[in-house]
């Protein structure tokens, strides 16, 4: 089996309908953190995993790409109608949808209803294969939670769940720090890939540490938001006008006087791009 002619041919048949499909349902305005961009990354992360597995024998690996490629676009695709933590089942219900529109078989694909329904599961508990589709989802979806693109995932879907700004910066260094463990126990084996994503982690995980150092004292609301609370208040206050992060950076000269804030958005800028 040659692995990247299977993944060209399940990016063939595939991409186009499952972007179409997801375009049609996802406003970025309901949560832009995890809109069409995010699920075109966690499918080239879940293309920077498969090959880690080529080498196993397994009859179903032939098919392991276009199951993915459905399962990357589609899994949060119920953040849609529900950012809280049933969206996995909303975007199971969508998916049915999609597989229906394209007269797909739901008896055919129910490994990757199963993984698009618990892949926010973080307990990481079970004996879960390599090869299995939902640890390689679950990881590809947990790559995209680390460097600046992280802090902005992290910080819009916990604060938009209510969480107050002075919590969320320990309860983000345990999750991320639980997906990164994770990461590493199952495709540790590539050093060069665990360094890559190492330099990525480090940049959410030292940011919060920051941010949970100053929160202690910070006062929110004010007229000129500082450091790494300056950021998250940002993002607080994108999140409480509704509007999504391109809108933001139209009127980025407001913030750019702060290091930190200047420094953050000018790095997310360059992931994103």
């Amino acid at each position: 089996m040659n692995l990247t002619i299977t993944i060209e041919s399940a990016e063939l048949r595939f991409k186009q309908i499952v972007e179409d499909f997801f375009i049609s349902i996802y406003d970025d305005k309901s949560l832009s953190s995890h809109g069409i961009d995010h699920h075109r990354r966690v499918w080239r992360y879940a293309k920077e995993l498969l090959p880690l597995i080529a080498g196993q024998q397994s009859a179903s690996i032939s098919q392991l790409p276009s199951k993915l490629i459905i399962a990357s676009y589609l899994h949060d695709i119920g953040m849609s109608v529900d950012p809280g933590i049933r969206h996995g089942h909303r975007s199971r219900d969508l998916c049915i949808q999609f597989l229906t529109n394209n007269h797909l078989s739901e008896n055919e694909y129910q490994d990757v209803l199963e993984a698009i329904e618990n892949h926010d599961r973080k307990d990481y508990t079970g004996n879960t294969s390599v090869n299995d589709l939902l640890a390689i989802l679950s990881v590809a979806d947990d790559l995209d939670a680390f460097g600046f693109t992280g802090i902005f995932r992290y910080s819009e879907i916990y604060l938009t769940r209510g969480i107050s700004p002075e919590e969320i910066g320990h309860l983000i260094k345990d999750n991320a720090g639980k997906r990164f463990d994770n990461f590493v126990k199952i495709f540790g084996g590539s050093d060069e890939l665990v360094q890559k994503h190492k330099k990525r982690f480090d940049i959410l995980y030292n940011f919060f540490n920051e941010y949970n150092n100053q929160v202690i004292s910070y006062k929110f609301g004010g007229q000129h938001p500082a450091g790494y609370c300056g950021v998250i208040e940002v993002l607080l206050n994108l999140i409480s006008n509704k509007k999504v992060l391109k809108e933001f950076y139209g009127e980025f000269e407001k913030y750019s006087f702060d290091p930190v804030i200047r420094w953050f958005f000018e790095g997310l800028a360059t992931e994103l791009s």
